[in-house]
């Protein structure tokens, strides 16, 4: 009640209620009369109403009315609703009754005062709940409760609006047996309060005496948009009271604000980076993807079968897979036919730098768009064969590229890596020469454009798998260095950038996406470790190997001189352009020049001449510092 009473919004809700039940009144007095009251009846109307008011006010405050948030009213709501105003009405009329016997009162005006007062009050909680959901899903949810022995007592923590739906699926849904005890979340004018007639029954630092209290052994954790430290503290707290936990989507992958339960999974490590959603500008993405035919090389990596699957949705005319596994690709198409529904697709098997396959597949096909994501990127792998970087990732490129120009191709996204900002490796060497022919090569009427971005989370090759089956096999984990530290963000979140910039682009542009800050991997394997229940140097100890070949100890989105530019999108930024103090680039202005150190490079690379390799890499590139690493041959 205290908290009810400290909330400022409850007393905004009883003035407009109040203003309401005036207008309520008054229009039942301009009904009964048909819109010419007496004198005598206007006098009656200020008498009573000056009472009336405070009473309705009292018994709608009673009944609840002013705990719940206006925004999830639903049809319990409603029922209550009704209930106060035909209370409120039978009260007004028997104090009427008793002090004046009805002399020189209309009945009829308070029977139509009373139905009034429902329909003003329900109409403006129904606009407040259009405003805010963009639809009236008001469902009969009212009690939310299942019988004892059909269910087990759950808290949801948050009291948002993902925490609404996940209550109402959980209600919908009769194949769940649980039973909601209350919701938990530290806004404070959120306690005291109620949805769907389910309370806010704590703060989060409340949950061991409320899971003790109401003998709760588990939580559905409902703010996708939480901190990775805010994250990090519920699990924290969740786990020293025993209570299991389950989380909800993040919001970029929920579509169009809808939230299943079926979705609810274990936490990953994809939440405690606590990455804000991406918010899309999807009429520029769609005027640029629907009804295109699209290319996308690689498409059966990480980065390109999410593109394959964020591609869909906007409808494009055909998709062309292409991929060098067999196996992936055959995976890609099957989930776009089966599970997307998406059968205007062709899957190509081959190489990039096959010039004649491309040739044909662009002749044949004819792509409006191509995202090229065919690249080799284990960093340690390419060390001891740097010649299959040349072959697949700079090679393969620059026949994209050249294709790209000869067939017209409106847009073309490369997709880069963190990792060419002056390399010290051949993989981020290779990315770095693929930037300079991209911007060395400009077309006459397309838009060439590359993307630059730090580790994505799940990828293949990437360090988190490896600790995950690190730590089921009950460890050690093994981590290169301390104090190493790499930028992180989801798959979903990369691409959905990586087709946003596509829509940004004019042609030319190297784009950076924010990374947001960076992460010590070895923090980062202490909070996989406590994800699985245990804990780090105790349970499962992490034992530091050294920096591995071609390894460095953290990773860089810009290079000395290059400089940054923001672009209408918040989360992409765009280097300078001509990438204004790199030397690299003015070097290989003239594509003559490039090509004949791409033509040597080559060779280089047919000969699997390791030492050669890398000095040629220089040539072109010459802020990269090659390591000394061995080749495998």
């Amino acid at each position: 009640m205290h908290r009810q009473l400290v909330n400022p919004k409850l007393y905004l809700m009883i003035l407009c209620d109040a203003a309401l039940f005036a207008a309520a009144y008054y229009i039942a007095h301009l009904l009964r009369f048909d819109f010419d009251i007496d004198p005598h009846f206007i006098h009656q109307f200020q008498t009573t109403l000056i009472w009336i008011i405070p009473l309705k006010v009292f018994i709608f405050f009673g009944l609840g009315l002013y705990r719940g948030m206006w925004r999830y009213t639903s049809v319990g709501d409603f029922g209550h609703l009704l209930q106060a105003s035909v209370l409120s009405t039978l009260l007004i009329m028997a104090i009427i009754l008793y002090i004046y016997r009805f002399l020189g009162y209309s009945r009829a005006v308070f029977l139509m005062d009373g139905v009034l007062t429902f329909l003003l009050t329900g109409g403006l909680r129904l606009i407040i709940r259009y405003h805010y959901t963009g639809g009236m899903h008001l469902n009969g949810w009212s009690p939310f409760h299942k019988k004892d022995g059909e269910s087990h007592p759950i808290l949801i923590i948050g009291a948002g609006n993902t925490g609404e739906k996940t209550l109402r699926e959980l209600h919908e849904n009769e194949q769940l047996d649980y039973h909601v005890i209350g919701f938990v979340d530290d806004d404070p004018e959120k306690q005291g309060r109620s949805i769907h007639g389910i309370p806010v029954i704590g703060k989060i630092d409340h949950l061991p005496y409320l899971a003790s209290k109401w003998e709760v052994r588990e939580a559905l954790i409902a703010i996708p948009s939480a901190s990775g430290d805010r994250m990090r503290r519920i699990l924290k707290i969740c786990k020293d009271c025993g209570i299991e936990y389950k989380t909800l989507p993040s919001m970029g992958e929920i579509i169009d604000g809808r939230v299943s339960i079926k979705k609810l999974r274990d936490i990953s490590y994809e939440d405690l980076l606590g990455r804000p959603p991406v918010q899309l500008d999807k009429q520029s993405i769609s005027h640029y993807l629907e009804g295109r035919t699209i290319l996308i090389t690689g498409c059966g990596g990480s980065i390109g079968t999410e593109l394959c699957r964020q591609v869909v949705p906007f409808q494009p005319q055909n998709l062309i897979l292409f991929d060098a596994s067999e196996e992936n690709l055959f995976k890609i198409q099957m989930e776009l036919r089966h599970e997307l529904y998406f059968n205007r697709c062709r899957a190509i098997l081959g190489h990039v730098q096959d010039v004649a396959l491309m040739d044909r597949v662009c002749t044949t096909y004819q792509p409006q768009v191509v995202f090229h994501a065919a690249a080799y990127k284990h960093v340690p792998m390419l060390e001891k064969n740097p010649w299959e970087a040349v072959l697949n990732n700079i090679q393969g490129s620059a026949v994209i590229i050249e294709m790209a120009r000869k067939h017209g191709i409106e847009c073309l996204v490369l997709v880069s890596t963190d990792k060419a900002v002056r390399p010290t490796n051949v993989m981020g060497a290779s990315k770095r020469i693929t930037e300079i022919m991209l911007q060395s090569r400009k077309p006459d009427g397309g838009r060439f454009m590359a993307v630059r971005f730090g580790n994505v989370v799940g990828s293949s090759g990437s360090v988190i798998p490896i600790f995950r089956r690190q730590i089921e096999q009950g460890g050690p984990v093994t981590v290169t260095h301390p104090d190493v530290t790499r930028y992180f963000m989801s798959i979903p979140e990369a691409v959905q950038l990586i087709i946003q910039a596509g829509a940004i682009g004019e042609g030319g542009e190297v784009f950076i996406l924010e990374m947001g800050t960076p992460v010590k991997i070895a923090d980062m394997a202490r909070d996989l470790i406590r994800l699985s229940g245990k804990e780090p140097d105790r349970d499962i100890q992490i034992v530091y190997t050294g920096l591995r070949e071609g390894e460095k100890l953290y990773e860089e989105l810009i290079t000395v001189g290059e400089g940054i530019v923001a672009t209408q999108h918040e989360k992409i930024m765009v280097l300078r352009p001509n990438g204004q103090g790199n030397a690299s680039l003015h070097d290989a202005s003239s594509r003559e020049g490039l090509s004949t150190k791409l033509e040597a490079l080559y060779d280089a690379a047919r000969r699997h001449d390791a030492r050669d390799i890398k000095k040629k890499l220089q040539e072109i590139v010459p802020e990269y510092k090659p390591q000394e690493a061995e080749s495998i041959l």
